[in-house]
C-alpha cells in the first residue's frame, strides 16, 4: 500500500487530488456537535495543499436514499473544514455535475474544495457492479490522483471507496496509514496482557469480534446494554433490560468458550436501573437506583454499570499492556448513567497500557465527557471498520489501495 508521504515525493504540485475524507459527522438542526472526523482528515488535507495540490474532499453523511436531501448536505462540515483550516474552502452543490467541475477548475494550487454528499448519487453504494463504476468514472474525472483517508467507511464497498482507487494512482493517507499500524499492534504483535472493554446497545453488533476475540484477548469486559443478554444468557434476573433473546443460545456457547480457553470474562455485578429510558434532549434528572446485576427489579431496566462494577474494570484494566475499547458503559448521553463509561475512559488514562478507542460512540463519549483526546494511545474514526477489521475481513477500501 503506497501512502501520502511517497505521493508527496513524487510531487503534486498543480495536481488535482481527491481525499475521499470520512466527514460523516453528527448533525443537530444542521450543527455539527462533534467534528472529530474532520479534525482527522487535517493532517492529510494540509500535507496536499502545502505541497501545492489542488484538494477535492470528497464524503458521505448519513443515509439518503441515492438523491439529493438538504438535511444530509454537507456543507456545514464544509464550513467547519475551513475554519480548521483557517482558509476558504469552495462547496459544490452537486457531486459530480456542473457546480462540481467548476468548483474543481476554480481551484488553485494550494486551495480546497468539498463536492456534495457522494450517497446523493445512487450509484455510491448501489450492489450493481456497472452503475457503481459509472458513478466512480464520473469522480475520476474530477481528479488526477486518489487519496484514501476516510477509514469509516472502508468496510464498504462503495464507488468511491473500492471503485475508484482502481481508476486513478491511489494511495493512503496519513489517517487510513495509522488506522492500520495502530490495528496491527491489536491483531498481529500484541502486547500482553491484552484487555478488551466491549459495550454498546445490541450483542449481535459485537459476536463477530468476540469470536475472534475469545482465541486472542486475554480478558473481555462487558458492559452496555449487551450486558444484559449475557446475564441473563447465566440465568439473572433483567427487569426490562435491553435483552436480545435469540442470541441467548451463542451468548452460552461464548461464555462456555471463554471459561475452556482460559479468557477472563468479566460482566456486571450491579447496575444503575430505572424505570424508562432517560430523557436526552432536556437531560432531566432520572434519579436512578443501584442494584445487584441479578436482581433487577421487574419493572426497572439497566441503563449504566454501578459503583461496584466500575471498580471492578478499572481493577481489570489496571495491569493490562494491551487495551481496546469499543461501545459506551452506559446511556453516557444522560449525566445521571455516564459514570460507568467515565470510569472506563478514566481507567484507560490511568493504565501503562497502549490505548485504542474504536471510534463511534467510544470516541463520542470521550469527547462529550471532557477527556484529553490526546492522552489515549489512539482514538479511531471507524468503529464498524475496526470491528471488522479485529474479526479477521477483507475490508474493500483498503484492498483497493492496495497495489
Amino acid at each position: 500500500m503506497k501512502t501520502i508521504d511517497e505521493l508527496l515525493s513524487e510531487g503534486v504540485n498543480g495536481k488535482r487530488v481527491l481525499v475521499r475524507a470520512d466527514l460523516n459527522v453528527p448533525l443537530a438542526d444542521g450543527r455539527i456537535t462533534d467534528d472529530g472526523r474532520i479534525r482527522a482528515v487535517l493532517p492529510t488535507v494540509k500535507a496536499l495543499t502545502e505541497a501545492g495540490a489542488k484538494v477535492v474532499v470528497a464524503s458521505h453523511l448519513g443515509r439518503p436514499k441515492g438523491a439529493p436531501d438538504p438535511a444530509f448536505s454537507l456543507l456545514p462540515a464544509a464550513e467547519r473544514l475551513g475554519e480548521l483550516l483557517g482558509a476558504p474552502v469552495a462547496f459544490a452543490q452537486d457531486t459530480v455535475g456542473p457546480a462540481a467541475h467548476d468548483a474543481v477548475s476554480g481551484l488553485q494550487p494550494g486551495q480546497v474544495a468539498v463536492i456534495e454528499n457522494l450517497r446523493f448519487n445512487a450509484g455510491e453504494t448501489s450492489k450493481d457492479d456497472t452503475e457503481r463504476g459509472e458513478f466512480a468514472d464520473q469522480l475520476a474525472a474530477l481528479a488526477d490522483v486518489y487519496v484514501g483517508d476516510g477509514f469509516g467507511a472502508v468496510h464498504r464497498k462503495h464507488a468511491s471507496v473500492y471503485d475508484l482507487p482502481a481508476r486513478l494512482p491511489h494511495y493512503a493517507g496519513h489517517l487510513i496509514a495509522t488506522e492500520v499500524g495502530v490495528l496491527k499492534k491489536l491483531t498481529e504483535d500484541v502486547k500482553r496482557p491484552y484487555v478488551v472493554a466491549l459495550g454498546g446497545a445490541k450483542v449481535s453488533d459485537k459476536l463477530a469480534v468476540i469470536d475472534q476475540l475469545l482465541g486472542k484477548a486475554d480478558r473481555l469486559l462487558i458492559g452496555g446494554g449487551m450486558a444484559y443478554t449475557f446475564l441473563k444468557a447465566k440465568g439473572y434476573e433483567i427487569g426490562s433490560s435491553l435483552l436480545q433473546e435469540d442470541q441467548i443460545p451463542v451468548v452460552i456457547e461464548y461464555i462456555e468458550r471463554a471459561e475452556k480457553s482460559g479468557v477472563e470474562l468479566v460482566l456486571p455485578v450491579d447496575a444503575l436501573v430505572g424505570s424508562e429510558f432517560p430523557d436526552l434532549k432536556t437531560k432531566a434528572p432520572a434519579n436512578p437506583t443501584t442494584v445487584a446485576a441479578d436482581a433487577i427489579p421487574a419493572d426497572q431496566m439497566g441503563l449504566d454499570i454501578g459503583p461496584e462494577s466500575r471498580k471492578l474494570y478499572a481493577s481489570k484494566l489496571a495491569d493490562a499492556a494491551t487495551v481496546f475499547w469499543n461501545g459506551p458503559m452506559g446511556v453516557f448521553e444522560h449525566p445521571d448513567y455516564a459514570e460507568g463509561t467515565k470510569a472506563v475512559a478514566q481507567a484507560l488514562l490511568d493504565s501503562p497500557a497502549f490505548t485504542v478507542v474504536g471510534g463511534g460512540d467510544s470516541a463520542a463519549a470521550v469527547r462529550i465527557l471532557g477527556f484529553d483526546e490526546t492522552a489515549f494511545g489512539h482514538i479511531s474514526t471507524g468503529g464498524g471498520a475496526s470491528l471488522e477489521y479485529l474479526e479477521g475481513k477483507t475490508l474493500p477500501g483498503l484492498a483497493a489501495l492496495e497495489d
